[in-house]
């Protein structure tokens, strides 16, 4: 992803994230297809933490994005 603008990075996540949510909606939160769309979007989220070391501040909208990740995945453990 590198070469990509952080806005488009946060697409990217936004989307791997909807894609990862729908499906443990659907298949559950263990099938293997939520638990690739899991890792993908890991991949995406360090790959923009990398890049973001280069970008002239935080970005308060991927804070948000994170801490509405935390309020899903507990739910599972429930």
């Amino acid at each position: 992803m590198s070469g990509i603008n952080p806005s488009e990075m946060l697409n990217a996540i936004k989307i791997k994230r909807a894609m990862m949510i729908d499906c443990a909606n659907t298949n559950g939160f263990t099938s293997e297809e939520t638990i690739k769309y899991s890792q993908e979007l890991d991949i995406l989220i360090n790959e923009y933490q990398k890049a973001s070391q280069h970008f002239s501040r935080p970005n308060e909208e991927i804070k948000l994005a994170f801490n509405q990740m935390i309020m899903v995945w507990p739910k599972v453990c429930v």
